[in-house]
């Protein structure tokens, strides 16, 4: 085979004192990172691998797929589980406190789920990741700096072996797909705010990869052509077949009025000629607007597996 279908073996976890898990203070510092460097490989990687692949198509699930997909139906059922509660104001409903609190309790425990028993010492490194991604406790919020944490989370499995190259089109249609599922779930459910609010100048209000990796799904789709995501009628006919049109959909479910007005970003992006394009666009938009903006990236955790060192290799 080629070079690529080596796994490197597991590196034992040196695991880091709670205390030295730190957040970045210089972006300068953060981009010149290991853990940038690593982050943005894994991203690219998988958009190589779900290019021009449908979210029906044939791929093989390995266990510890379907141990994150058990997690992420776990955090789905907590939800049913703890219903909004009555409050004056309509947005930030406070029974997301609950649940996440619940997620804050049992977050290491999940991990262990899905790690081997041999890697048992990472388990506290990498629930840090779980947590974080799935917004914020206090403000009741939740936007792209949370989904890079959830990346983040299954770059991190990637890193000490329970993923490997051949899960690449499962971790983004099976798992990324059903952390999507369960964020619009919490989005509607507690009312969450969008984090940063960008509203109508970022992509969307909560989510950015799945637009990554969407837009790198329909590349030379014989028929499909990014003008055609602002048509209520492809959208409503595709969307199960492609992550970038069910993110279309959800956003016209979400939101009231001409496209062009609620979503100025997107409308823009349907002009373009070619899904390459928009997919090599929305990569170096992703640098600039979320990764190379201190507000999202202030709460980025590094440590032993994602760490804030200067970039060796």
């Amino acid at each position: 085979g080629t070079s690529e279908e080596v796994t490197p073996p597991v590196q034992q976890c040196f695991m880091i004192p709670k205390k030295e898990i730190n957040v970045v203070s210089d972006m300068a510092k953060w981009k010149r990172s290991q853990a940038y460097a690593d982050y943005m490989g894994f991203i690219l990687t998988l958009n190589e691998g779900v290019r021009g692949k449908k979210l029906t198509c044939e791929y093989k699930v390995s266990e510890p797929i379907e141990k994150l997909v058990a997690l992420l139906n776990t955090l789905d059922r907590w939800i049913d589980e703890t219903p909004p509660v009555d409050q004056p104001s309509r947005f930030g409903n406070k029974a997301f406190r609950t649940w996440y609190a619940k997620l804050d309790q049992e977050a290491e425990k999940l991990v262990a789920t899905v790690i081997p028993k041999h890697l048992a010492d990472a388990a506290p490194e990498v629930a840090v990741y779980l947590k974080e991604s799935v917004g914020n406790s206090t403000r009741i919020d939740y936007g792209t700096g949370h989904e890079a944490a959830f990346a983040a989370f299954l770059c991190c499995l990637c890193k000490i072996g329970v993923l490997r190259v051949d899960d690449q089109m499962a971790i983004v249609f099976k798992v990324f797909n059903r952390y999507l599922e369960v964020m619009r779930k919490l989005q509607k459910t507690y009312r969450m705010e969008p984090a940063g609010s960008q509203g109508v100048w970022g992509l969307d209000d909560f989510q950015f990869l799945p637009f990554i990796w969407g837009s790198s799904q329909l590349i030379d789709h014989p028929s499909l052509e990014p003008r055609h995501f602002v048509d209520e009628k492809v959208v409503n006919e595709n969307h199960k077949d492609f992550m970038f049109l069910e993110c279309i959909l959800f956003i016209t479910e979400m939101k009231t009025g001409p496209f062009a007005e609620h979503s100025n970003q997107l409308w823009n992006i349907s002009a373009v000629p070619s899904w390459s394009k928009v997919n090599q666009g929305l990569i170096r938009m992703y640098k600039a607007e979320c990764l190379e903006k201190f507000p999202v990236i202030q709460h980025f955790k590094f440590g032993s597996l994602l760490p804030i060192q200067p970039v060796t290799s």
